[in-house]
């Protein structure tokens, strides 16, 4: 009895490793498609930023990291400052609001900068055009931080909290990542966006199938000794 209920935990486990293996076949699948749909958003020619009656739809399958432009007036004193840990050291995300044409507001990203910066946070009220990629907000905050906004520090790129705190009204449900500007000052250093995705799917599936396989490997020897001992009539159930 022992030998069929070993036997019968071996089954389920095959299967159950087979289904996992068969589950990260597909991730990988659908990994592979979402790197190749962000690699040919950032590298397209820049597309208008959603308007806003399309707010409500914009979501990360149909929008993020697509490469978008966007003009208007940066609105001054009303920066944000939030946490940043990069290739170039730790220092802030600077995140302005800009007015579009259309009376629209929209957060900029525009880069990079170090912690002892003191350069002038806001540009002059000349119209400006950001050429970047269009992100997500960020609500969760960072890793085991909250945003505290009463304090203004910042951890994520809240949008929504971010212009709660500046009293910005409405604005976009996104923020755009501006691109390097090569003709600019050194700081803030934009184009630092990280793009790049985690992509162990294809080792997980090996490691479930190979756990699948010893699986069967171990049903056989135990089905194999228990013929051996009833042969040998020295097998008692």
């Amino acid at each position: 009895m022992r030998t069929v209920v070993f036997l019968s935990l071996l089954a389920l486990a095959f299967v159950g490793f087979c289904s996992l293996g068969a589950w990260q076949v597909q991730r990988l699948q659908w990994k592979r498609e979402l790197i190749e749909r962000v690699d040919a958003r950032i590298h397209a020619p820049p597309v208008p930023i959603p308007p806003k009656a399309d707010w409500p739809n914009v979501s990360a399958p149909r929008d993020e990291y697509r490469r978008v432009a966007v003009e208007g007036r940066y609105l001054p004193a009303h920066d944000a400052r939030v946490q940043a840990v990069t290739e170039r050291g730790p220092g802030w995300w600077l995140l302005t609001p800009l007015r579009t044409d259309a009376g629209e507001v929209v957060l900029v990203n525009r880069g990079f900068v170090p912690n002892d910066w003191r350069g002038d946070a806001t540009p002059a009220g000349d119209r400006a055009r950001v050429i970047g990629l269009l992100r997500l907000s960020e609500p969760r905050g960072g890793f085991l931080r909250r945003n505290d906004p009463a304090r203004d520090r910042w951890y994520s790129r809240d949008v929504a909290a971010i212009a709660r705190a500046r009293g910005l009204g409405e604005v976009a449900p996104f923020f755009v990542d501006a691109e390097r500007d090569a003709s600019g000052p050194e700081w803030p250093a934009g184009g630092m966006t990280v793009v790049r995705f985690r992509n162990q799917h294809l080792q997980y599936a090996l490691t479930w199938f190979a756990l699948a396989l010893l699986s069967l490997y171990g049903g056989w020897r135990v089905f194999s000794s228990g013929r051996r001992l009833r042969h040998h009539g020295g097998f008692r159930e």
